[in-house]
């Protein structure tokens, strides 16, 4: 792996728990821009960005259209949309949804293994649908990196599990945060 620009974290049902749990294990020099695609309804509001702000030393907010790929703090994926990764930049899109999902992991995954190749680390963890097992395995075939939360612990064991095949390391939460530590590093 070249160095790290985007690390993309996809979760679902139990995942604001593991979200934060691998956030505040991030230390507040943490180099790559880290995007969170968690599952929730159209009609929820920007809480999740409030919720997980609260978790850990960097900053977060939802993602805007047209975002800049740089600078170090976390986005979230805003509810009702897909996020589209560009080599410089992030766009949202409100194509249908996929797995009875917008936003859906495996876009952001492919459309992000796409543009940067080995510069991405891709994370599945907890969740009720295969959502991401597709998107990783892109990941992993344009040279990037995958992670997946250790689906005998994670809260629902089926996107962990679905992904677990195209994952280079299945790791406890713990260890995901100090993994991508080590793999993104500090500035």
């Amino acid at each position: 792996m070249t160095s790290c620009r985007l690390i993309v974290i996809g979760a679902s049902w139990g995942g604001l728990h593991a979200v934060g749990e691998i956030l505040a294990g991030l230390p507040a020099d943490f180099r790559p821009t880290v995007l969170v695609v968690q599952h929730r309804s159209e009609d929820s509001d920007d809480l999740l960005a409030a919720l997980l702000n609260r978790r850990g030393p960097l900053s977060v907010r939802e993602v805007e259209d047209k975002d800049p790929l740089s600078g170090a703090g976390v986005l979230v994926a805003p509810a009702g949309y897909h996020v589209l990764v560009e080599p410089n930049h992030f766009e949202l899109s409100t194509e249908a949804e996929v797995r009875f999902s917008r936003p859906s992991i495996d876009v952001t995954l492919e459309s992000a293994a796409d543009a940067l190749g080995p510069e991405l680390v891709g994370v599945v963890l907890t969740g009720a649908n295969d959502d991401g097992a597709v998107g990783l395995a892109a990941v992993r075939r344009r040279g990037g990196f995958g992670i997946v939360q250790n689906p005998a612990t994670a809260m629902v064991a089926t996107m962990p599990e679905a992904a677990r095949g195209s994952a280079q390391v299945v790791a406890e939460l713990p260890e995901i945060a100090a993994l991508l530590t080590e793999i993104g590093g500090r500035a």
